[in-house]
């Protein structure tokens, strides 16, 4: 394999031999942003040689060397430090000096899987994996208000909260709207939300639906005794109209945590996540990354995995995204994608599909660190008084084609309950209607902590007895 280096090696001319060390003698030092790219060179370069035209797209660099460049310019340079020929992978350190400094996911983005996925110069490249050192976390928001604080809010512990995704998810007038959000809280339900494209539209004007929702939010409180949730979607043609509407939510009397500000990172961009969470601190941001299978999807050979955008979505200061049902429910997915991306942000610690990401601030061998990963497999509940001490967890948001009969099958696959499901036909096609599809959702939820089998738990349960006959038909 030395060998085969070397022989590449000397195909590189002098530019490209700029950003190529494989020899670089410690990535993980801490100067450097890490990568592992899934390249597949175009027909006139080898691997390599694509390699170094990567990184120099992707840093300093453009198609010739310049006599612009300068002793400090090329300490920026990224380097290419690391191939495996036999699976096409691709190793760069970015400086992250390169970044700009006030914690901007949007210019990583620009760099990293920017300008370099059109270039002719590969057929495939997409970023698999990425790591963050210590030094950097320090320079980025990270989340702030987590799915702990809204567990203390509904007073919700030991499973999933459960939520749902009002369908159709367009066309229902305000009252409308708001009535089907009811139904779902009435029958137990913790958590309602927009769905991705919701707006002001003409049939259903967002100030109504606003109005609407904190209604049957009031009346649903006082009928179960319980705290409930809505995340209304504030994606909007510009900044001054995203801060209205969240204005407007707040003004409308809605108890403090009572609300969670829907953002569609990706159509609506990295710039309007980071403006919500440094705007509201307090308020649960829930990424809804609608338009990412353009990227993430496996059989896709250009852009990044759900681990790279889960991961970024952390940095950036969600509270929560969606990660996806594993295989499980009708979007494309598997366990080694969704489940390793979930596990990811969550945890305080955690291994991707090439890198261990520690989201710690702290060395990783210092005794306080080493106890943070320990209590965060055994209670899922730290930093709450130490914050110094690392980046907050974000929370996976499951949905996409769950039903009540699913929702053990997914846990299993999770190996844990930490995460908001929302399921949208899977509880409103119920065949009792929406508030009978809560009740089913709840039931299968307290047989998966009985322990109990849900055939066995529906014989004294309606509503999940005609859940397990509809969708198990389906």
């Amino acid at each position: 394999m030395l060998e085969k280096h070397q022989l590449l090696i000397k195909t590189l001319n002098e530019k490209q031999k700029a950003y190529l060390n494989l020899n670089l003698p410690n990535p993980r030092n801490g100067e450097y942003l890490l990568t592992v790219f899934h390249l597949i060179p175009g027909e006139k370069l080898n691997i390599l040689q694509a390699a170094a035209e990567v990184a120099a797209e992707s840093s300093t660099g453009t198609n010739f060397k310049v006599d612009t460049e300068t002793p400090f310019s090329r300490e920026m340079n990224a380097l290419v430090y690391q191939l495996d020929l036999k699976r096409e992978l691709v190793w760069i350190a970015y400086p992250w000096r390169l970044f700009d400094r006030g914690g901007n996911i949007q210019n990583i983005f620009t760099y990293i899987v920017g300008n370099v996925l059109g270039m002719k110069q590969v057929n495939a490249l997409k970023l698999l994996d990425v790591w963050f050192p210590p030094a950097m976390l320090e320079q980025y928001d990270g989340p702030s208000y987590t799915i702990d604080d809204m567990r203390k809010y509904l007073d919700v512990y030991d499973r999933p909260i459960l939520g749902t995704i009002v369908k159709p998810k367009m066309g229902l007038t305000s009252s409308e709207y708001a009535e089907v959000a009811y139904d779902f809280w009435a029958g137990g339900g913790d958590f309602v939300k927009n769905d991705e494209p919701q707006a002001n539209q003409d049939f259903c004007p967002y100030d109504k639906m606003v109005k609407y929702v904190k209604e049957a939010m009031d009346k649903a409180v006082k009928d179960t005794g319980k705290k409930k949730v809505h995340s209304f979607n504030v994606s909007a043609a510009d900044f001054d109209t995203m801060v209205e509407r969240c204005e407007m939510i707040i003004n409308a009397g809605f108890e403090p945590g009572s609300y969670a500000f829907l953002i569609d990172g990706i159509t609506a961009g990295w710039m309007a996540v980071q403006t919500l969470r440094r705007k509201y601190p307090d308020v649960f941001i829930h990424f809804h990354r609608a338009a990412h299978g353009a990227f993430t999807r496996v059989e896709n050979p250009l852009g990044f995995s759900v681990l790279v955008l889960s991961k970024f979505a952390r940095l950036a200061g969600a509270s929560g995204i969606h990660t996806g049902t594993a295989g499980v429910g009708k979007m494309s997915g598997n366990p080694e994608e969704d489940v390793v991306a979930a596990h990811n942000i969550q945890y305080f610690t955690a291994k991707g599909h090439f890198f261990e990401q520690s989201w710690g601030k702290i060395p990783e061998k210092d005794e306080d660190a080493i106890k943070l990963v320990h209590e965060d497999l055994t209670h899922l509940l730290i930093l709450e008084d130490d914050s110094w001490r690392g980046m907050k967890k974000c929370c996976p948001i499951i949905s996409g084609g769950l039903n009540p009969v699913l929702l053990k099958p997914f846990i299993d696959i999770m190996n844990n309950t930490n995460f908001i499901t929302t399921m949208g036909a899977g509880v409103h096609a119920h065949p009792g209607g929406t508030k009978a599809g809560a009740k089913a959702l709840v039931q299968a939820c307290e047989a998966y902590k009985k322990g109990i089998d849900i055939e066995k738990y529906s014989k004294k349960h309606s509503e999940l007895a005609d859940a397990i006959k509809f969708f198990s038909k389906k």
